[in-house]
């Protein structure tokens, strides 16, 4: 069982709550459906619910799962949730912030409408769960498209995880399907976690290191910053290998050449 503190929380009224959370609640039954489908989550499979809010989404997951471990850091709406569903053994509804809690020791997806103000701390605690199968997580529509590499440019954390984690862009939704209205549209950020990954846990911390040290930006270019540890001559090999121009910033390299990049290198990043 997966291990949780309780926060103290200042008791709000629902506006304040709602601004002091960043709670925008899905109001749409059909795009509820449409988010549990793009999850792929089956039966009897373990998900993890995050802010569920007022049930939108967990009463799809419980058609569909079956076991939902739902984590709720408004005290008002935890216990609504409890009470609705009072003796239903394929729901835990625990008053909590995800941030605080251990992940469960068994496989578990996490599916959620997540507060568009705590997405960047949500997504890093996904990625930082070893037993995670996947992830899909309703985000603001800008949030999802940086870190699946939707404009091209990829974040450093899409990078540093890619090896062990794919993300990509999945459906989107207007902002007029949630209650209050957000002043953005969201979509969905998928992460799908490798059954095989593509470096050995000893490659991996070795290229996270690489990775660490390209995004130093030192230079204007990936190559630059490189040669500042590696001699010229070899990041010049090891970029040609990887399909990947001297002159091309950080960020508009793809992770799969990153990669291609770090077995190029060799051992000594």
């Amino acid at each position: 069982m997966s291990r949780h503190r309780i926060t103290s929380h200042p008791v709000l009224s629902r506006a304040q709550a709602r601004r002091h959370y960043s709670q925008n609640f899905l109001a749409d039954p059909a795009a509820a459906r449409a988010v549990v489908r793009a999850s792929g989550v089956g039966a009897g499979e373990l998900v993890v619910e995050i802010g569920p809010g007022d049930g939108m989404l967990t009463r799809h997951l419980l058609d569909t799962a079956g076991r939902v471990l739902a984590y709720e850091i408004d005290a008002r709406h935890a216990a609504a949730l409890r009470a609705r569903y009072a003796g239903d053994d394929r729901l835990r509804c625990h008053h909590a912030d995800i941030r605080n809690v251990r992940p469960p020791r068994e496989p578990f997806a996490v599916v959620a409408n997540i507060p568009f103000a705590a997405s960047t701390d949500i997504l890093r605690w996904c990625l930082a769960a070893q037993q995670l199968t996947s992830a899909t997580l309703l985000a603001q529509k800008e949030f999802a498209r940086k870190y699946s590499g939707h404009y091209r440019r990829w974040p450093k954390t899409t990078v540093a995880h890619w090896p062990a984690v794919r993300t990509s862009l999945g459906p989107a939704l207007a902002r007029d399907r949630f209650r209050p209205v957000p002043r953005v549209d969201a979509a969905v950020l998928r992460l799908h976690r490798r059954e095989r990954a593509l470096l050995s846990h000893r490659d991996l911390v070795l290229y996270r290191q690489l990775v660490d040290l390209g995004y130093l930006g030192l230079g204007g270019s990936l190559a630059a910053t490189l040669a500042t540890r590696f001699p010229a001559r070899r990041v010049r090999a090891a970029c040609a290998r990887a399909g990947i121009a001297t002159d091309a910033p950080v960020g508009t390299v793809p992770p799969d050449s990153w990669i291609t990049l770090y077995r190029a290198l060799g051992d000594h990043a």
